[in-house]
């Protein structure tokens, strides 16, 4: 089956939109060292969708979700949530090494002001979810990779967010650790409700999760292609049909690149369309 062939991707008229990226671009610096990190991105994300983001490093899929998080402003363009909260999750994690798994999530619930005793109550509580009963006293570095990961999307749950952005959260742990996670996530996400947006440079991992798979071009970034994934869920990430689909993601990933993988680090709005 080709790329072609999958099925087209059009808002679903069942479910409302939770997000709306319209034309959006985003330039860092200014004049001949200005680099164009987004163009003219169009995206809608509905309640309850899990979509992954996939493409080649540099093309601002992270820029993407830190203007959706709102740590950055787009250059042109507009997003539009609703005023839902978005809750940001990194690669790395971005615990507080002087805190305890324990008062990195009630730190959380501490910035959403609740009582002291109420904080602690939770943060068990969602440590229980994310299964890391006993270790609530850890700090980081006593925890492994997985487990510092399982504080991270503890403490992004306390935000008791609706959407949560996931910045390649399980690039960096081994196979087997990755494949739990994609379990408890899929767990979480169902029972929460949540849209999860899901970056990532696995097609694996992307078909393995996603409800959709947005395939970015080479900087910068676009959406080269959308993909509605139909296989039944659960899915294992080792199984023939997510391997199928996810050849042909890693084959349009490909042509980006030697299609894109060469232009001007320069390239400014002012070539590219209109600035906002």
């Amino acid at each position: 089956m080709s790329l072609q062939a999958l099925p087209d991707v059009g808002v679903d008229s069942q479910r409302e939109v939770a997000v709306r990226v319209d034309g959006v671009s985003k330039v860092f610096g200014q004049g001949r060292s200005a680099i164009l990190a987004l163009h003219q991105v169009s995206l809608e994300l509905n309640r309850g969708e899990f979509v992954c983001l996939v493409g080649a490093s540099g093309s601002g899929k992270s820029t993407l979700l830190n203007l959706l998080a709102g740590l950055e402003q787009p250059s042109a363009g507009h997003i539009d949530s609703g005023g839902t909260r978005c809750a940001l999750l990194f690669q790395d994690g971005a615990l507080f090494p002087w805190l305890t798994a324990a008062g990195n999530v009630e730190l959380a619930l501490r910035l959403r002001g609740l009582a002291r005793t109420e904080r602690r109550r939770r943060a068990l509580e969602l440590l229980r979810l994310v299964r890391l009963d006993g270790f609530a006293q850890r700090r980081p570095h006593e925890l492994s990779g997985g487990m510092r990961q399982r504080v991270a999307l503890a403490r992004a749950l306390a935000q008791e967010a609706d959407i949560l952005l996931m910045d390649e959260p399980f690039g960096a742990l081994d196979a087997i650790t990755r494949d739990l996670l994609h379990d408890e996530l899929e767990t979480i996400w169902r029972e929460r409700s949540l849209t999860v947006l899901f970056v990532t440079h696995n097609p694996r991992e992307a078909v393995r999760l996603g409800d959709r798979v947005v395939v970015f071009t080479s900087r910068p970034g676009s959406v080269a292609a959308e993909i509605r994934v139909t296989l039944n869920r659960p899915r294992r990430t080792d199984s023939a049909l997510v391997a199928n689909v996810a050849a042909e993601i890693s084959d349009r990933l490909r042509s980006e690149v030697r299609a894109h993988g060469l232009s001007h680090p320069t390239e400014s709005l002012v070539s590219r369309g209109p600035r906002g």
